[in-house]
């Protein structure tokens, strides 16, 4: 299936070749005259149709650069959009907000419907300096060096060269000898890395600082909160998350830690935490990338037939790539298409449990792309991750309608399901410290590599059950901080998980009480794209945007419930 755009303000042909091709586009918009409502209303439907179409393009260098870190090409394509076109569209983004600004119909728009957007342009203007733009271009230009060093690490594994996420299944072996064997040579790699990587977040910090700095920030912490849009929520609501995690969550994953203990009869090691207690082997829920898709695809179908559609239009448009391979960037990811409105789903499946979470995961931020589709401007598609991640987090537990598709027997789907809600308990510390080392990073930004490394094993351990025996291995642990690519590519984007894991729990709450109503609030949630505050988008799913103590121990006794019925 090809999607072909028809434009109506840019030529239907257009690429990306040189600056030379768009600098017309932007001097029509800012020397176009205003003279009514519909006038201006046309106008930015034209801005939007040329943003769209620059993020799709960026996109798609973006993607293909990821699906093959060798490909020296597709890297250069990439780069040559970061420092060559992204600093030059930044001025001219920022005149055509203030074009619009001035205008004087503004005020005749509907203001229930362009408020969040007009919000968010206004502190663009705000944020604003022509310093910034190659700083920006040199931030991008060095974040993608991550997934080129995390893409070029590989280990061998009885026999064969594997990389980190496919070796990883190893830790996983009912033979212990096998996952310690595993857990080393991964943590050896990882080790060989550390100084190029404590290179590169030292060049990132110090890009970022002056960043805040140039737009009138103490730190880039502060800058960030605005930058991201954080209008609903302050950095002091982060440490409450951070305090109500301490009290209320982690005193859960002790007990999965002492069950483990229990279980397993020995002292935990690192390598022992991903075994089945039971020395069950793991889980195999799928063969092959075709194999996933194809059992995605009934998994949705059992759920709503809808969220099987997307995912079979996504095939059809050759929108998936699942495989783990050696050059292939680490993680997952969807990636939103902002004209073609058919995202592209990025992963690295090595037939694990933990691939189908990430699937179904992608799969519902494929969903929520496809249901705001017909939103009028794409920077009303343009959502915040907390609302991003509860279409993604969301579709995770709402699809145990259907993941019995993965599994030969209610046995084995059960134990992943517990696997699953065990693990959406022992993600939150996690959260919680990842976001926790980031304020302190950007508001110490002058800190010292060793005081970076102290800070990460002292906030490990508050955020730790203590059961888990690294002796020996410390210098193992001291760095687990740069496996977290957030760190690296996206800062601070990563406490949004959690708020929105929090919404989840409470979608899948709703659903096991009345599944239509809850399909049809998420939907409702998912096609408002960011038109209504985050507040207001997770009232249209049937649930709170919420992460107090009290919240959050509502949230776990419930799933303490549904883990004592498994």
């Amino acid at each position: 299936m090809l999607t072909i755009i028809h434009h109506k303000f840019l030529a239907d042909k257009l690429k990306v070749t040189s600056w030379e091709v768009l600098e017309p586009y932007f001097t029509q918009l800012l020397s176009r005259e205003l003279n009514s409502k519909t006038e201006l209303e046309t106008w930015l439907k034209h801005r939007s149709e040329l943003e769209a179409f620059l993020s799709e393009d960026l996109a798609w260098r973006y993607v293909r650069m990821t699906c093959d870190t060798n490909n020296k090409a597709l890297e250069e394509a990439y780069l040559f959009f970061v420092s060559e076109i992204e600093p030059k569209i930044s001025p001219l983004s920022d005149a055509l907000n203030k074009k619009l600004i001035a205008c004087p119909f503004l005020e005749e728009l509907n203001k229930e419907k362009y408020f969040i957007y007009l919000r968010g342009l206004k502190k663009e203007i705000e944020l604003f300096r022509e310093e910034n733009i190659p700083l920006m271009a040199s931030i991008a230009a060095e974040a993608q060096k991550y997934g080129s060093i995390l893409g070029s690490m590989s280990v061998e594994m009885e026999g064969k060269e594997l990389t980190l996420q496919q070796a990883a299944n190893y830790l996983k072996s009912p033979d212990r000898n096998i996952r310690e064997e595993a857990f080393k040579k991964i943590n050896e790699k990882r080790a060989a890395h550390v100084d190029e990587l404590d290179d590169l977040f030292d060049t990132l910090i110090q890009l970022r600082h002056q960043v805040a700095v140039n737009a009138g920030f103490d730190n880039f912490r502060d800058y960030m909160f605005a930058a991201m849009g954080r209008f609903d929520y302050t950095p002091q609501d982060c440490f409450n998350f951070h305090e109500a995690i301490q009290k209320e969550v982690l005193p859960l994953v002790k007990d999965f830690n002492q069950k483990r203990k229990d279980a397993l009869g020995f002292d935990l090691r690192p390598w022992d935490m991903e075994v089945d207690v039971e020395n069950k082997p793991a889980l195999e829920p799928f063969t092959s990338g075709a194999d996933l898709l194809e059992k995605t695809i009934k998994c949705f179908a059992k759920v709503d037939d809808y969220f099987a559609y997307c995912i079979k239009t996504m095939d059809d448009m050759n929108r998936l790539d699942l495989e783990s391979r050696k050059g292939k960037a680490p993680g997952g990811y969807n990636y939103p298409m902002a004209e073609t409105s058919v995202p592209f789903i990025f992963m690295n499946a090595a037939s694990s449990t933990r691939d189908v979470e990430t699937m179904v995961h992608e799969g519902g931020h494929a969903v929520h792309s496809f249901l705001s589709k017909d939103l009028e401007l794409a920077a009303f598609k343009n959502c915040p991750s907390e609302v991003a991640e509860l279409a993604s987090m969301s579709m995770e537990l709402i699809s145990y309608e259907g993941q019995d598709e993965f599994y030969t027997s209610p046995e084995e789907f059960k134990r992943a399901k517990e696997e699953h809600l065990e693990g959406i308990i022992k993600i939150l510390p996690w959260i919680a410290t990842i976001d926790k080392f980031q304020h302190w990073i950007y508001t110490h930004p002058a800190h010292t590599r060793q005081e970076r490394k102290d800070y990460w094993m002292q906030i490990s351990k508050e955020f730790g059950t203590g059961m888990v025996n690294w002796e020996g291995y410390e210098q193992f642990q001291a760095y687990t901080w740069q496996k977290q690519l957030h760190l690296f590519e996206v800062p601070f984007y990563y406490i949004e998980y959690g708020m929105a894991q929090l919404g989840a729990l409470a979608v899948w709450r709703n659903f096991l009480g009345n599944k239509e109503q809850a399909i049809a609030q998420y939907k409702k949630a998912l096609s408002l794209g960011y038109t209504k505050t985050i507040g207001e988008i997770y009232e249209a799913a049937g649930v709170q945007f919420d992460f107090s103590d009290a919240y959050i121990k509502n949230l776990m006794q419930f799933v303490k419930v549904e883990l004592n019925k498994l």
